[in-house]
């Protein structure tokens, strides 16, 4: 059945890849984007599609639009981002939800909030499951974006309760890909960036830190999952891949796979950083019928093209705080 769907945040890193595969399944699809880190570019090839349409728009403000389905991916996710202006970013996880369940009451819509593993803060349980209420530190330098969702997920529970709205949350664990801003602040991107310039790469800490790095189809895939699932599972449900690596481990796989003479270079852990991170996807599993299937050197090996092809001079970091 063809429905009419919003996704807000849609012209960003996964906004952009999910409005492609709504639009070619032959939805008529919504991209509402603010540009705050996101590029039109990466929506430009679907601007003559007819069942595309884009809009800027802040999702703080109120808009009255019609729809069935609703994407809520708007937020900037990399920390050198959201801190930049750290009320702007409660603002948009916190306002801009309720904006978007207003619209979903309104129009009997389904809507899944792109929720985050930063929910869970610094964790003292490994691998985290979505029974796990987390280590936050909610006056923290942090606390603008990990707040932000927990409250925005908060929201989104009470109008399944109180007004019945069909709200589905997934808790997105690192996700990297083609279409990654060069200058986002994230780890991948990073590392690509400054390999391919042969840039010292920047490791902070001593990388013993792990993270768990998922494959932007493989995400993408999940997500839409999630909207069509049966009624009833509102989540919360963790999506990411389970293979577990330290940042030096990253580093070095970059390496390998760019070549190149960059050295690895330490600086000091930023406060309230995660030491580890792995999420338990067993209910995805179970509910979504889904686990990703791309490995982390097919994927960045994907993404390093997609870098190679671009020329970085098109992209301006959109704050300061990129690296």
């Amino acid at each position: 059945m063809i429905s009419r769907i919003l996704v807000t945040g849609g012209a960003g890193f996964l906004g952009s890849h999910l409005c492609e595969r709504l639009v070619d399944q032959g939805h008529d699809v919504i991209c509402l984007d603010n540009f705050f880190t996101s590029q039109k570019r990466n929506v430009s090839h679907l601007l003559d599609r007819p069942n595309f349409e884009l809009i800027r728009h802040d999702i703080t403000l109120p808009i009255f639009l019609e729809v069935d389905q609703i994407y809520n991916l708007a937020c900037p996710a990399a920390p050198g981002h959201y801190q930049f202006n750290p009320i702007k970013t409660m603002k948009t996880s916190v306002m801009g939800i309720i904006n978007m369940l207003g619209i979903a009451k309104r129009c009997g819509a389904r809507l899944v909030q792109a929720s985050t593993s930063e929910v869970y803060g610094d964790p003292d349980v490994h691998p985290q499951p979505e029974s796990y209420r987390g280590n936050v530190n909610p006056i923290g330098p942090r606390a603008c974006y990990d707040e932000g969702k927990r409250a925005a997920e908060t929201l989104c529970m009470d109008y399944v309760r109180s007004n019945n709205v069909d709200v589905r949350v997934v808790r997105i664990f690192n996700t990297y890909g083609p279409r990654m801003h060069p200058y986002d602040g994230r780890v991948v991107s990073n590392f690509i960036r400054q390999a391919l310039w042969n840039e010292p790469i920047t490791i902070f800490g001593d990388g013993s830190q792990t993270r768990s790095f998922c494959y932007r189809d493989d995400l993408v895939e999940a997500i839409i999952r999630m909207m069509n699932a049966p009624p009833g599972f509102h989540g919360p449900v963790n999506i990411g891949n389970q293979s577990e690596f330290t940042i030096r481990e990253l580093a070095e796989l970059v390496l390998e796979q760019v070549g190149g003479e960059s050295e690895l270079i330490q600086k000091p852990l930023p406060k309230d950083d995660p030491t580890r991170r792995q999420p338990d996807i067993s209910l995805a599993m179970k509910n979504l019928d889904w686990k990703p299937t791309t490995p982390l050197a097919e994927g960045l090996a994907k993404t390093i093209e997609w870098f190679r092809s671009i020329d970085l001079s098109d992209y301006k970091p959109p704050t300061p705080n990129y690296s």
